[in-house]
């Protein structure tokens, strides 16, 4: 199964970078290689299927939320069992779905896992102009931003601008 980790790559593949959105999953080979890396095959179908649920995750958890993402999520789910599997240290749960969906699928369930672990802690990024999403794990969940050395000091230094230009110079 995907962890946190894996979870935060997907999420954050699009990034802004100089003003301009990017997609680290828009070349092939690069998804190949992350789907490789997690224990997905690679290929034509499978790449569909992780960037459908990349894009509806995100989708789910922008700023303003889009429930046109829930059908991508529905089709994505179509048939998919959990069957549990005694053995001597209890039950073991295995996914059954076809292998170009799996990692996919994996993807949604480790998002679902995070949702349920952590309620409210998975967010979009303060900034406004970032496509990034951060996962809060301080212990009084007032994370902001997916880097304070980034984004947090940029916007910080943006309204201390503001209020310097709004205050009467005597």
């Amino acid at each position: 199964m995907l962890d946190d980790e894996a979870l935060m790559q997907a999420l954050n593949s699009t990034p802004v970078t100089d003003g301009r959105p990017r997609d680290l999953w828009g070349e092939d080979r690069a998804l190949d290689a992350w789907a490789k890396d997690h224990g997905g095959t690679g290929g034509e179908t499978e790449r569909r299927w992780l960037r459908t649920a990349r894009d509806a995750l995100q989708a789910l958890e922008s700023p303003t939320p889009d429930a046109a993402a829930e059908p991508l999520l529905d089709e994505l789910l179509a048939d998919v069992r959990k069957v549990p599997r005694p053995g001597a240290s209890g039950i073991a749960w295995d996914l059954r779905v076809p292998l170009e969906r799996r990692l996919a699928v994996e993807l949604v369930l480790a998002w679902a896992d995070v949702k349920e672990r952590l309620p409210g802690r998975l967010r979009p990024c303060g900034n406004p102009e970032c496509r990034l999403f951060l996962l809060d794990r301080s212990r009084a969940n007032t994370a902001r931003w997916c880097s304070m050395k980034t984004c947090g000091n940029r916007l910080k230094a943006r309204r201390h601008q503001a209020r310097t230009r709004q205050t009467p110079q005597t």
